[in-house]
């Protein structure tokens, strides 16, 4: 599997509005991108700091995987992103490791990227999401 660096970390929240002054005016990063997802139920608000992105991901539906995740285990890191140079390769060689795929095919996600997720069940309890950058 060919990962160059961490894309993103993940974070839910409950609130975008209540969650993006602690990254601007206590950590002094700049929130460049507020984009929904629809077909995740999901908004999201984006920093970068280096060449890793923070995502806050706020539910836009009580049924959505994020309102879950705050449900049962409160707000927090929700998953880490990994960047790869071909998804379908990477999900091909970790599934034939044994890894549990969440998604068996590359899928839209924020910023026009291709993501698909491994189970954490698979990955030692680590939502991991693998994301391919189409633009670059």
């Amino acid at each position: 599997m060919n990962l160059s660096h961490i894309e993103h970390l993940g974070i839910a929240v409950k609130s975008l509005e209540e969650s993006i002054p602690y990254y601007e005016e206590v950590l002094g990063l700049k929130c460049y991108s507020i984009e929904e997802v629809p077909s995740q139920k999901v908004k999201t608000a984006f920093f970068k700091i280096g060449q890793t992105k923070i995502e806050l991901l706020e539910p836009t539906a009580e049924d959505s995987p994020i309102a879950k995740f705050i449900e049962k285990k409160g707000e927090g890191v929700h998953h880490v992103a990994f960047a790869t140079d071909n998804l379908p390769e990477a999900l091909a060689k970790a599934e034939a490791k044994g890894v549990q795929l969440i998604d068996k095919a590359p899928r839209p996600g924020a910023e026009g990227l291709e993501i698909a997720f491994l189970h954490p069940k698979s990955t030692k309890g680590v939502l991991t999401e693998l994301c391919f950058d189409p633009n670059n």
